[in-house]
């Protein structure tokens, strides 16, 4: 991606140019998803009229069908949008109106993906992912969830009008030839919103979170490495030190022992290895990779206001549009005011009247695989509890742009969908395929005013699991992680199980003994994606591998939290915008001493008088960022490197398992090893001399000094952190002239203000919305790198960014001050 300034702004001419020529070229050649597109631009009707609601919106009277009584919707001048309206219905309706009118082209696109219909406008080229959503089952979940629901449900009557206000916005945008570019760019005419539409996007924002590949992964590595050293390297337990949020002491009620599982057969190997690679061609947000978020609670004894502070910062992919629209809701019985996603009728992270919450990412292995046993002489069938099962199927008929459309049949068993059938037959028991009702929880927890209502409404929370912060105006803080925690009979869940019954899901972790916390002796509850409880703790939650962080924002949020008093607004944002990183305060100062003595060449010896000098920050101009980043990349190499090519690890058939700094559970192991047992047998290279942590440092060093000579000169002023590492915001269109950046970033995967990636050095996912919420005067702070349109020519495409990106937060203004607020406009629905 070409790097652009991030001044770029879409209602100026230069922009205007550059979006002509971005479509053009789709027109002409097709861009990312895009193909060849011609009927879009059509003077009239096509892309040119994208250009007559790229303005500002005036104030107007509206008129919108289905609404009880007028709707006010006020618009701040950078697009925040507040509703109040005279009941629930109206507000909801209200919502899908203006989620649609802002997002619809986002919105279309996530229902699409999440029902397999993304070929229908695409082509073949999305068929993988089609087909994959049609076996994992989103709308058969989500199905199931609105006919679960009662007629008398509030999120049943919130759904349908929410349906409703989408459904006026298009009918508008048909009658007026205005629909969003991409349904021109694509010929083809939104169809009508319902109910399981939105239910779906939920399932799909449940499966970026929640469903994982671990097992698959274990297995590869077991069959290399075998059982024994892959759980060294990848135990269950970590190996470091961690802070979890709920300490102890436990109650259980008792949990099952498990069993371990030696060997990987060759059958079950080409079966992962199947499926992993149908999985490598799927969207990056299909499968859950790597860990999400941080959020924190003080309460008033360690505040300057003497009431609580919190704060929230989901870690999401950045895009164009962003994942969040920003809304306030009022009726004489609903008050909200926070982020949603457009697709959904309410607020995931805000505050009410009374109280606040945001949410992190649990560890919580919510994804089991099973070998179904099968046979020839019993096709369509497999063998369960002592018996020849018939498989459900479930027939479904895929439409292909510019191809004849594509059967596929979904085979079902009492586990889940089947996967695959090469050299083994493999079903997923994913808990996101339970029905949940998750909109009806969040609809409570908007009502609640006080942390037992709050707790009772999570209750009912199943998928994805959650760890739930809270704060409210009486003074209290919590912290509750929320979700179906699978228990297994027997067996090893991190690989896949036997599918013949004696390893299936007997249960789940009971509510009052998932991790939860609430007003404790600390005065703080915090989570950024650590194990959330003690080695203590009685129940299976996941390994080190799966949907585990290697604790370091915790530590740091820890440390500053457990330390600070008087703390204040400033010192929340200032936490949130943290690019200290805490595993080098522990291992930088190990690294230096095993220099001591070395004899270094002269850029070695800058290089260490670099990070002698260092604050640990991972700012964009740090010189000391660089070397330590590369040489703890390097190090973990030299350190397992030999291992991986010693047992022919499936790197290249399983990517994930490459050897980085995005590998918790390696960072962690060589952490506690170098701080605390620097002759482990694992620094000796299988069949080589003996060498310890030490050794591997020097060597690590030198090699890293030697790889930034190369790259960026032996001048190490010139070796800045900003050099190698960026900030991208990719465009949901793939159109790179719609995105943002590449630009020069501080941060890393651990810092507070996390800039996470693959490869350490260009970041596209990170704090996707950053809240704060102070108790002591009611005031809430928020801000997310994006806009609230998706219009690229619009004033609010992407004018958050820059604020974002200095560390800045707007107010989250109530709707009466939102009124008298210079630059407002308000529209009146009727």
């Amino acid at each position: 991606m070409k790097k652009r300034s991030p001044a770029w702004k879409g209602v100026n001419l230069l922009a205007a140019a550059v979006v002509t020529a971005a479509l053009v070229y789709a027109g002409a050649k097709g861009a990312g998803p895009l193909p060849p597109i011609g009927p879009g631009f059509n003077p009239g009707t096509g892309v040119w009229q994208m250009a007559s609601d790229a303005q500002r919106p005036t104030t107007q009277t509206l008129h919108i069908d289905g609404l009880q009584q007028p709707v006010q919707v006020i618009f701040e001048s950078n697009g925040v949008a507040h509703i109040e309206a005279k009941n629930d219905h109206d507000l909801y309706l209200a919502m899908g109106y203006l989620h649609a009118h802002f997002r619809l082209d986002q919105m279309d696109l996530m229902r699409r993906q999440g029902e397999g219909l993304l070929s229908q406008v695409v082509g073949k080229k999305a068929l993988s992912s089609d087909e994959f959503e049609l076996q994992l089952g989103l709308e058969r979940t989500a199905e199931q969830e609105w006919q679960q629901m009662k007629p008398n449900d509030p999120a049943r009557a919130a759904l349908l009008a929410y349906s409703a206000g989408v459904n006026d916005c298009i009918a508008q945008d048909e009658k007026s030839g205005n629909l969003p570019a991409l349904f021109k760019l694509l010929g083809y005419q939104p169809k009508t919103w319902t109910p399981v539409d939105s239910l779906v996007i939920q399932g799909d924002m449940t499966q970026s979170l929640d469903f994982s590949t671990s097992p698959l992964d274990y297995a590869l590595l077991v069959k290399s490495l075998g059982y024994r050293q892959t759980m060294q390297f990848f135990p269950v337990l970590p190996a470091d030190a961690q802070h979890p949020y709920d300490p102890g002491p436990y109650t259980s009620d008792g949990a099952a022992p498990m069993e371990s599982l030696q060997t990987v057969s060759d059958a079950e190997l080409q079966s992962v290895l199947s499926l992993q690679q149908r999985l490598r061609s799927l969207p990056a947000d299909a499968i859950h990779q790597g860990s999400n978020s941080n959020n924190w609670a003080v309460d008033g004894t360690k505040t300057a206001s003497g009431k609580p502070l919190m704060a929230g910062d989901p870690h999401l992919q950045q895009t164009l549009p962003a994942i969040w629209y920003q809304v306030a809701g009022d009726t004489p019985d609903t008050h909200f005011s926070g982020v949603s996603i457009p697709g959904v009728p309410i607020i995931l992270i805000g505050h009410n009247q009374h109280i606040s919450w945001s949410e992190t990412n649990v560890q919580n292995q919510a994804t089991l695989f099973y070998q179904e046993k099968t046979d020839k002489a019993h096709p369509n069938q497999y063998f369960w509890n002592g018996a020849w099962r018939p498989m459900k199927s479930v027939q479904y008929d895929i439409p292909v742009k510019g191809c004849p459309s594509v059967p596929l049949t979904v085979q079902l068993t009492v586990h889940g969908p089947i996967m695959t059938q090469e050299g083994q037959t493999l079903a997923v028991d994913w808990m996101g395929a339970l029905p949940s009702p998750d909109l009806d929880v969040l609809l409570n927890v908007v009502h609640a005013s006080n942390f037992a209502q709050f707790k009772s409404a999570l209750k009912n929370w199943h998928a994805p699991s959650q760890n739930f912060v809270y704060a409210d105006d009486k003074g209290n803080i919590g912290l509750i992680s929320a979700g179906y925690y699978p228990i297994v009979k027997q067996g090893d869940p991190w690989l896949p199980l036997p599918g013949t019954g004696q390893s299936d899901v007997i249960g789940t972790i009971a509510y009052k003994d998932v991790p939860q916390s609430y007003d404790p002796s600390s005065h703080i509850v915090f989570s950024a994606n650590q194990r959330e409880v003690g080695p203590s703790y009685p129940y299976y939650i996941g390994t080190t591998m799966d949907f585990f962080d290697n604790g370091y924002r915790a530590d740091e949020i820890y440390k500053v939290l457990s330390q600070g008093s008087n703390l204040t607004v400033q010192d929340m944002e200032h936490l949130q915008n943290s690019t200290t990183d805490y595993l080098a305060t522990e291992i930088v100062p190990k690294l230096l001493s095993s220099l001591q003595g070395a004899k270094l060449t002269l850029p070695e010896q800058a290089a260490e008088t670099a990070l002698s000098k260092w604050n640990d920050q991972m700012d964009v101009n740090s010189t000391a960022a660089s070397i330590w980043w590369t040489f703890w990349t390097q190090y973990l190499q030299d350190t397992f490197g030999p291992w991986w090519k010693a047992d022919k690890v499936p790197v290249a058939s399983d990517p994930s398992l490459a050897i980085g700094p995005n590998q918790a559970a390696l960072d962690e192991d060589l952490e506690a090893w170098t701080l605390h047992d620097p002759t482990n047998s694992t620094f000796t290279a299988p069949g080589g001399a003996k060498r310890t942590a030490p050794v591997v440092m020097q060597q690590a060093f030198s090699e890293a000094v030697q790889q930034l000579s190369t790259k960026l000169g032996t001048n190490v002023a010139n070796w800045q952190w900003g050099s190698l590492h960026d900030r991208a915001f990719e465009a949901v269109s793939q159109i790179p002239s719609l995105a943002y950046g590449p630009r020069p970033s501080g941060g890393d995967n651990w810092t507070v203000d996390a800039a996470d990636s693959s490869d350490g050095f260009l970041s596209t996912a990170g704090p996707s919305w950053r809240f704060i919420m102070d108790w002591g005067d009611g005031e809430a702070l928020g801000i997310y790198p994006g806009g609230q349109s998706e219009n690229p020519m619009s004033p609010w495409y992407e004018n958050f960014i820059q604020p974002w990106w200095n560390g800045q937060y707007a107010p989250m203004l109530s709707a009466q001050v939102a009124a008298g607020a210079p630059g407002h406009v308000t529209w009146t629905l009727q």
